[in-house]
């Protein structure tokens, strides 16, 4: 059987309370929207351009996400998880004929580039053994090529019901092809040579299958009941950022599956990116348009404008979203903590194979960052100051200090790196002993950051709190650890609450008051107070009480 394909995306949890919690960034950026071919709803790691052809067909004018791709690369991506919806495609099927009756298989991926052939033979099958068979299941380059892609072997299959290998219920495990419709009584012929009576043959799929109509807003989102459209990437580890290419060359993202994206991206710890929609002209319309948008959040972003890119299928330079071109700039961009720490962030730069389709003034670009949306450049910047980079909360965050790419960035790095590294706990005891393991392996890692300076906001012994204890786990469901460490601007927290169950962590903010006036807790005070969890809506709110 081909090999898992999420191999590299989801790691068992085998860090213990006397390992480390590791330092590593997430740089897994998906993206999710029509491809040429592939399995749908299923979440494939790719790590090259040419990953993305042999799993997904490469470059194909109706699926802006190819060409993201191929720009994601070229600016520097290391990998990238696809998951590929489709509206109304239908799969390919292939007919063996059982006497007169008829077996009929049909591709496990819709669309018209699946190119499978089968083969049926009886070697090994006892004698007076009228129901076994053996099936030979192969994807090809292209009809009537002997480039095999892909083959599967089913030996022993059966047209019995009550067989275990019933040949039903064996394909079900298989990537390429599955039953349909009933299956007859009898096994399938032997296939043969063509225009021979020489074993062993092959019958290749119907042209029958279908690309489908261009995708929606719905077909994107899908649903999470079913682990459709974007909720297929529930559960994928490492997700830095999330990105939805334009539905069409034409049609931008709605705003709908923005907002559920956005949501899914908060809930998955992860970065939205936004393409700047296509009627945007220039710096001052896009301002206006922003306020009639209506769309913050701080786990999203934007940069501005789209590109222009040579369209290698059409042999001219074409305008693209930036989405793709966004996500490996930002993947190659180095160490999440290096860039908090630094006095200045890199410049967006592009590389040569993408062109900014307009240019944009310093003023412009100021006013822009202003409102959440950055400016990607292709040279280097005259001026000696240029704006941070935003995210797209606009104000509209708990936090001025995610309002800010870099430390929205880094505050996600340090809650991920703390669930990832904490998971040994989980489906422990809930006594003293884990507690303390715990509190001391989150302050080791959480010190080692305040030593290579982040958190310099504050004095040393205010940098960082931990709370795992009898307070916040008496009868708990699960582990409760309370994590707050210092932003980057002074006086100012980010508190999460994490919860290790063996089904899985949840991580939600929450807000730990002290008088209305610092959420400092001092070493001696900790001693001293009492937490009470309060549930409301997707926050809990801890009081702490004198």
């Amino acid at each position: 059987m081909p090999e898992p394909t999420l191999a590299g995306i989801q790691f068992a949890a085998t860090t213990s309370a006397e390992q480390p919690i590791a330092r590593t960034n997430a740089q897994l950026t998906a993206f999710v929207g029509r491809t040429l071919r592939g399995p749908l709803h299923h979440p494939i790691i790719v790590r090259s351009f040419a990953d993305f052809q042999q799993h997904f067909g490469g470059l194909w004018q109706p699926s802006p996400l190819s060409y993201a791709i191929e720009h994601f690369f070229e600016q520097g991506g290391r990998q990238a998880v696809i998951v590929r919806v489709a509206n109304g495609a239908l799969p390919a099927t292939l007919s063996l004929k059982c006497g007169r009756e008829t077996l009929r298989l049909e591709a496990r991926a819709p669309g018209t580039r699946e190119f499978l052939r089968a083969s049926v033979d009886y070697d090994h099958v006892a004698n007076g053994d009228e129901q076994s068979f053996n099936l030979v299941l192969q994807r090809v380059r292209s009809p009537g090529s002997e480039r095999i892609e892909e083959q599967e072997t089913f030996r022993g299959l059966s047209v019995d019901p009550q067989s275990p290998r019933f040949v039903a219920s064996v394909l079900m495990q298989s990537d390429l092809m599955r039953v349909r419709g009933n299956v007859p009584m009898l096994r399938p012929d032997i296939t043969l040579m063509a225009g021979t009576n020489l074993p062993v043959g092959y019958i290749s799929s119907n042209p029958d299958g279908d690309d489908g109509k261009p995708i929606t807003d719905y077909d994107v989102i899908g649903s999470s009941a079913r682990a459709t459209g974007l909720f297929a990437l529930e559960g994928v580890d490492e997700l830095a950022f999330v990105y939805i290419p334009p539905l069409a060359r034409v049609i931008d993202v709605g705003i709908s599956a923005l907002l559920v994206a956005a949501r899914f991206c908060r809930e998955q710890r992860a970065m939205l990116i936004v393409d700047p929609p296509s009627s945007w002209e220039s710096a001052p319309e896009a301002i206006r348009s922003l306020k009639v948008l209506d769309f913050r959040s701080d786990n999203a972003l934007m940069f501005y404008p789209r590109i222009s890119a040579m369209d290698r299928l059409r042999g001219r330079v074409e305008t693209f979203g930036n989405g793709g071109a966004v996500a490996g700039l930002l993947s190659r961009s180095g160490e999440v903590l290096s860039a908090v720490l630094s006095e200045r962030e890199p410049e967006p730069m592009l590389r040569s194979s993408a062109k900014l389709i307009k240019d944009v003034s310093n003023s412009d670009r100021w006013l822009l960052a202003a409102h959440g949306v950055n400016v990607l450049q292709s040279v280097r910047n005259p001026e000696r100051e240029w704006p941070a980079l935003r995210t797209l909360a606009c104000g509209a965050s708990a936090s001025s200090d995610w309002s800010y790419l870099a430390q929205r960035r880094f505050s996600l790095f340090v809650i991920n790196a703390i669930e990832r590294g904490t998971r040994w706990c989980a489906g422990l005891p809930n006594t003293a002993a884990t507690w303390t393991r715990i509190t001391g392996q989150i302050g080791t890692f959480l010190g080692e950051l305040r030593h290579a300076g982040a958190f310099s906001s504050v004095a040393a012994d205010q940098a960082f709190l931990v709370i795992c204890d009898e307070r916040i786990n008496d009868d708990a469901d699960g582990v409760h650890i309370l994590v707050q460490f210092a932003a980057t601007h002074a006086g100012e927290y980010h508190s999460f609450m994490l919860t290790q169950r063996p089904g899985g962590a949840t991580v939600k903010p929450v807000m730990v008051n002290r008088f209305e006036a610092t959420l400092v807790v001092s070493r001696e005070l900790e001693q001293e107070i009492t937490l009470r969890l309060t549930p409301k809506d997707d926050y809990i709110s801890v009081l702490v009480l004198n």
